[in-house]
């Protein structure tokens, strides 16, 4: 009995003991495991993969100190050492982000699992984390069993063509351990297996330059097989061939569809088979009687071929399809992220337009297509049409569209009741007009499928202010919507292309908001991809514009993306990857520059629609190109001389320093007077000079305070795509907070909260899309959808919020949490999730009381920066004292992971 007792008080104290240690020593776990930025991905062609993953602990102050990964066939053989096909041992390191797999190379179409486990600075090692995994796709041409096969004989059509079914049935013996579908085409596809749709991805295989590099997609198809089994695949234009960067749809990049498609079924007795697209294929046109990215999707059902994914299918009138030669040795593992439909909305509104218009307000610009519910009688044909905007009467507005048609049309098949929504098109619209029913639909009976790369999203910001609120909003939809599989300016007129110059701007507001890793990954391959020989970078990617290029601050995207991955990620492959293009862009504007260092004399987009007018009440400004061009030529040099030594490059990096250098007193001589003037007296000027760090350090404050006296002076922006999104970050750099909250907060055009108080709900690509009185700015370029301006995002996380980066210790392992409180605002909750976990910056001013609390995540530090604080002042644990240090006016406290919370008076 004694016994007994003893063992009880033994086991409660063993147990209090463990919750106690738990609760304050912490226990680390491991958690969110990624592979080349994706979770478990089938179908990569990356062969030395990068595994990441995060550490949670409800400790403070908690790092890595060690990892070990290890690395089998089997889920079950990763803790068996005779099946591991490779294991790093302990490594010494607190590297948990794109640690580099170093087993041998993987086998085409194999998966191999995964686990890691780590210590931590308290000497503890955690559990082994969950497995993961990640499976090859097909890295050899060879490997490529099926034929290309399309429709023989197709009509010629200066419009728009139906689009194509193609369909075979097999039947499988066997018992099934495992099957994969490898797809890709020329067009879009979608992929149905027994009469189900195969997967959630849209628009695949997503676009590239497709006669360089085509995608393919690998589907886990295990689960719908049968004995016996129907494939079909249909196939619309898309940016293949249909109506694309102001071409005709006699077709961009080829005129014929075709299809490429193998599967191939592991049994489980050891045995394999594949079944492929080959002759033996059936092929016919149906009811999709055009589908186009610009002009839209028309659906007869009177020709719905019912069943034909099916076993079973009857088919008669079906052509047998042909064989062509087409290359295998593009084809390319997606690394991006696929197109999916991410959100459904509901219209808020019904409404008769004075010219008797049948219009539905979805409340938001989005971009996608309606699905819809709808009754009318056998042949009667009804049209879909699409517009952001209503005129200042109140009508439907699709002036800015241009020529595009962005008309959805369905005829009915039989009498009654049916659902309809559109495969191979998108539409950029907040607005839905009706033409041709009989019978109303009602609000219920719609609903918007809002479709755009389905990017994690990372960043929150939220405020007192609800307009500034709401251009954050603003900011995210407008990036929602032109982020589908590339970067494009805009999503609804007769455009929509990869403009480089709104992408590079926009980049670091967008790896705020999203994960864009991955995204932008794949784009800048299809940017080094389209690069001429020359080393311009064309203005659109994928290059649909024949070669146009080399506009400074648009081709300068070659290395910004890749900058602005390595800051948020932490990532140096992409900077090893694009360093090629990267100097070869350098080399082309050294060229052209010369001896004198000096860009000019070539045609360039400049400032692009910078604020200008001749109305005297509403003054603007514009900037010389050839000084943005030298300005752009010594910033991109400077970035590359940073990136050689970061890839292990320093003789480079030494070159890139002296050419730079050379740049910089080139610019001074012939821009700058010696008082710090330059020669455009224009914000822009200045605010290039200052951010790129071109001015020498003894005129830097003279030519500050032009630029502060300019802002003064006009009490608003005058800037265009180039100057606007360092407008505010530069102000505040110079001391001026005060003039960076006086043009976020300005209501009046030109600025950022106009737009808002007009109820816009996306960023604009004008100032004054939509001027006072309700008219619009010209028809020929005004969209309503256009990111580029929202780049005003990164200074509200890293200056408001306080969420900053650093760029000597990239991926946010050690950053800055300084927040600028000014313009009225007294709160601010901001959260950004890094790949090492959540950050948090909120800060609320009560009564002259600041209180800042911050969260950082496991295995990360931060500097934490209290303005306006005096040490004795401030309220904070005993713990973090040692770390504290009066620096001018502020306090700075180091912090490790955890969360913290500040309390003092604020100072003036």
């Amino acid at each position: 009995m004694k016994q007994s007792v003893s063992l009880l008080r033994s086991f409660i104290f063993m147990f209090f003991f463990f919750a106690f240690s738990v609760t304050v020593f912490g226990k680390t776990e491991i958690t969110r495991l990624v592979c080349e930025y994706h979770t478990n991905p089938v179908g990569i062609d990356v062969v030395q993969p990068r595994l990441s993953w995060q550490l949670v602990s409800d400790a403070q102050n908690v790092t890595q100190t060690a990892y070990e990964i290890r690395v089998a066939e089997t889920a079950a053989g990763l803790s068996k050492t005779s099946q591991q096909v490779w294991n790093s041992g302990k490594v010494e390191s607190d590297q948990s982000v794109n640690v580099v797999y170093g087993g041998p190379e993987p086998e085409s179409m194999k998966r191999l699992y995964w686990q890691v486990r780590v210590w931590d600075n308290s000497g503890k090692v955690s559990n082994w984390g969950e497995p993961a995994y990640w499976e090859m796709g097909i890295l050899e041409p060879e490997l490529w069993k099926a034929s290309w096969i399309t429709l023989p004989n197709e009509p010629e059509s200066e419009d728009s063509k139906p689009a194509q079914y193609y369909r075979n049935e097999f039947s499988i013996a066997k018992t099934i351990k495992s099957a994969r579908a490898y797809v890709t085409s020329h067009g879009l596809y979608q992929l149905f297996l027994n009469d189900e749709k195969v997967g959630d991805q849209l628009f695949t295989p997503g676009w590239t330059s497709y006669n360089k590099r085509l995608q393919y997609q690998t589907y886990d198809v295990t689960e719908l097989l049968k004995k016996e089994n129907a494939v079909g695949v249909v196939l619309g234009d898309g940016w293949y061939r249909g109506n694309i960067g102001w071409s005709s749809a006699d077709g961009y990049y080829g005129n014929n569809l075709a299809l490429l498609f193998q599967l191939k079924i592991d049994y489980s007795d050891g045995s394999s088979e594949w079944i492929v697209s080959d002759k033996n294929w059936k092929v016919k046109n149906g009811p999709m009687l055009k589908s186009d990215i610009y002009n839209g999707e028309s659906y007869d059902a009177r020709l719905e071929l019912n069943g034909w994914a099916g076993t079973g299918y009857n088919e008669s009138g079906w052509k047998s399809v042909d064989e062509i030669d087409a290359p295998k040795d593009i084809l390319i593992a997606p690394q991006g992220v696929p197109v999916k439909a991410v959100e459904e909305i509901k219209p808020i509104e019904f409404i008769t337009t004075p010219k008797g218009e049948i219009v539905y307000d979805m409340g938001q610009n989005m971009v996608g297509w309606v699905r819809i519910r709808m009754k009318g009688k056998a042949g009667q044909k009804v049209q879909l049409k699409f517009a952001e905007v209503l005129d200042k009467e109140g009508n439907f507005y699709t002036a800015n569209l241009r020529s595009a048609e962005c008309t959805d049309t369905y005829i009915f098949g039989k009498d009654g009741e049916a659902v309809y929504e559109p495969k191979f098109t998108f539409h950029g619209f907040r607005y839905l007009q009706l033409i041709g029913f009989d019978e109303v639909p009602s609000k219920e009976d719609i609903t918007g499928v809002v479709i755009y790369s389905d990017m994690e999203p990372t960043g929150t910001f939220a405020c007192n202010d609800e307009m500034i609120n709401q251009l954050q909003h603003n900011i995210k939809w407008g990036q929602k919507g032109n982020f589908l599989d590339v970067p494009t300016d805009c999503p609804q007129r007769d455009e929509r292309l990869g403009w480089t110059g709104d992408a590079q701007v926009f980049s670091m507001t967008a790896g705020y908001n999203f994960n864009v890793a991955a995204f932008y990954t794949k784009w800048m391959k299809d940017v080094a991809t389209d690069q001429l020989e020359n080393g311009v970078i064309p203005h659109v990617i994928p290059d649909v514009l024949k070669g146009q290029g080399g506009a400074t601050g648009w081709a300068d995207v070659v290395a910004v993306i890749p900058w602005s991955v390595y800051k948020i990620y932490g990532d140096t492959r992409i900077l090893e990857e694009s360093y090629p293009a990267i100097t070869k862009w350098v080399a082309y504007m050294n060229k052209r520059a010369g001896d004198d260092y000096l860009w000019t004399g070539d045609s360039h987009f400049g400032d692009w629609l910078a604020f200008a007018t001749t109305n005297s009440d509403y003054p603007g400004a514009t900037t010389e190109k050839d000084l943005l061009a030298t300005a752009y030529f010594y910033y991109t040099t400077t970035l590359t001389a940073k990136i050689a030594q970061i890839i292990g490059k320093p003789q480079d990096a030494e070159k890139y320093k002296q050419l730079a250098a050379n740049i910089k007193q080139a610019f001074n001589k012939e821009f700058v007077t010696p008082n710090g003037r330059l020669v455009s007296h224009t914000q822009t000027a200045y605010v290039i000079a200052l951010a790129f760090g071109i001015l020498p350090d003894d005129i830097v404050d003279a030519a500050a305070d032009y630029l502060a006296k300019d802002v003064e002076k006009f009490k608003h922006l005058t800037t265009g795509f180039l100057g606007t999104p360092i407008l505010c970050p530069t102000l505040s750099a110079i001391g001026h907070d005060d003039l960076a909250y006086l043009l976020l907060n300005r209501k009046e055009y030109p600025s950022w909260l106009y737009p808002v108080t007009q109820g816009a709900t996306t960023i604009w690509e004008r100032w004054d899309g939509q001027k006072p009185d309700g008219s619009f700015q010209d028809v020929g370029m005004n969209s309503f959808n256009h990111y580029a301006y929202g780049a005003i995002g990164e200074w509200l996380y890293d200056h408001v919020a306080g969420i900053k980066v650093d760029e000597n210790n990239p991926g946010y392992k050690k950053f800055v949490l300084a927040p600028h409180p000014g313009g009225g605002l007294t709160t601010v909750a901001a959260s950004f999730n890094s790949v090492y976990g959540t950050i948090k910056s909120d800060w609320k001013i009560s009564e002259g009381q600041m209180t800042y609390t911050v969260e950082v995540p496991a295995n990360t530090s931060a500097q934490v920066v209290l303005p306006k604080a005096k040490v004795a002042d401030v309220t904070m644990t005993d713990d973090l004292k040692s770390g504290v240090k009066q620096t001018g006016t502020d306090v700075t406290v180091a912090v490790g992971s955890g969360t913290y919370s500040f309390t003092y008076p604020m100072g003036e």
